[in-house]
């Protein structure tokens, strides 16, 4: 059994890899300020020993009353609508402080970290697919450079506390990930796009739809992590870990549709500032070193995270 911190743990990711952790025998701290997250997420969680919440923000100062054994650094709002305006400087503070504090909590107790990155660090990618060796083309003064450039600041304050200070690290860039525990009204496009489905609402496309995403489901990311978390070979990363299978927006929201019975309708808004218009994962990397893939094809996964959403909502 591990002590294992997960700040932003009753968000969509921390939430499942909480359940995960504790399944798999381990004493599981969940560390969140609940801005994006849910206690609900959790709550199935809360009466066992082996789990504790802690309400905290994590750029605040704390100080962990266990001793933990791993880190995972996955607080941050990561849908568009929740970081950007009147949010982006509380974002990029999660960002930079979150890890900071986070560096230090593993310094002092010798844990080991894991840092939650993103496909976002490529911004509007001139290579295709993106490889880690790719150091990506962000706008640092746009609408979303609080996200984009608050995750690469924590990936090179990551890379210099193991350089100079001798911090066992893990970093992961995580691409488009859905499934189970997500908010339907988080703005996210699979997310958006089941919830209006469902509701028989037009579903919303931004630009002409032909912009490309790959969709991971959440249970291929928790093994990825899993491994790069675990893996005694020394291996820091940054790895890609996401589903190289490349789908237009608008193709996804034929997909949702032919799993619903609806009588949505597409329709087309402005494309929004410094969205990008394509993005794949490479991942040979992660088949090297981790010996991991993703297994659970897009339809899948749809029909699952469908199947919850019609929970959630009652439709």
């Amino acid at each position: 059994m591990k002590t294992i911190l997960v700040t932003g743990g009753t968000g969509f990711v921390g939430a499942n890899l909480c359940h995960r952790l504790v399944a798999e025998g381990n004493r599981v701290i969940c560390l969140d300020n609940n801005y994006t997250g849910s206690v609900k997420n959790v709550a199935p969680l809360l009466g066992n020993p082996l789990f504790c919440h802690v309400e905290q923000d994590v750029a605040e100062p704390w100080d962990c009353p266990e001793k933990p054994d791993q880190i995972y650094n996955l607080a941050c709002p990561a849908s568009p609508p929740f970081y950007q305006g009147k949010r982006s400087i509380f974002t990029t503070k999660t960002c930079v402080l979150g890890i900071l504090n986070m560096l230090e909590l593993a310094k002092r107790t010798g844990a080991r970290i894991l840092q939650a990155s993103t496909s976002e660090v490529y911004g509007e990618p001139l290579e295709h697919p993106q490889r880690e060796t790719y150091r990506g083309n962000v706008n640092p003064i746009g609408i979303r450079a609080c996200y984009d450039e608050g995750k690469r600041c924590a990936e090179s304050l990551m890379f210099d506390y193991h350089r100079h200070e001798g911090v066992d690290i893990r970093v992961i860039r995580i691409f488009n990930t859905y499934g189970p525990l997500m908010n339907p009204q988080d703005g996210r496009v699979v997310s958006n796009f089941i919830s209006q489905a469902l509701r028989g609402e037009d579903i919303t496309l931004y630009g002409d739809g032909s912009q490309t995403r790959s969709f991971q489901y959440i249970d291929d990311l928790l093994e990825g992590m899993l491994r790069m978390m675990n893996n005694e070979h020394g291996f820091t990363g940054p790895v890609n870990l996401g589903n190289p299978g490349e789908f237009t927006i608008r193709r996804l929201a034929e997909l949702v549709l032919e799993q619903i019975d609806s009588p949505s309708r597409l329709v087309y808004r402005p494309l929004p500032a410094d969205d990008p218009t394509q993005r794949r994962p490479d991942i040979s990397l992660a088949g090297r070193e981790l010996g991991w893939a993703p297994t659970i094809p897009l339809q899948e996964g749809l029909r699952r995270t469908i199947a919850y959403f019609r929970a959630e909502l009652g439709l």
